[in-house]
């Protein structure tokens, strides 16, 4: 069983890098961006708890949108979670 706080997998979606080692409905290819100013990633949509920081410059692997967060993994911090999608580079 892959841990869902540092392997992106939720029962709705996966990272497509992960498709043979879990089912999921749908898989996304990480979109790759950079933070351009420090943010925290968060473990649920609603922002409350936070996980983590990311710190400018940092990489943020994106694999859903939705309103004004991303979810994806940060690599540099082995992290899941949602991101403030503002905080993220333009490609984003």
């Amino acid at each position: 069983m892959l841990d869902p706080r540092t392997h992106a997998v939720r029962g709705d979606l996966a990272d497509v890098r992960l498709a043979e080692q879990v089912f999921a409905p749908h898989y996304a290819a990480p979109i790759l961006t950079v933070a351009r100013q420090a943010a925290s990633i968060f473990a649920d949509r609603n922002r409350t708890a936070p996980l983590a920081e990311l710190a400018e410059g940092d990489r943020f692997e994106v694999l859903e949108l939705a309103g004004d967060h991303a979810w994806g993994r940060a690599p540099e911090r082995d992290v899941v979670g949602y991101v403030d999608r503002a905080a993220l580079d333009a490609s984003a």
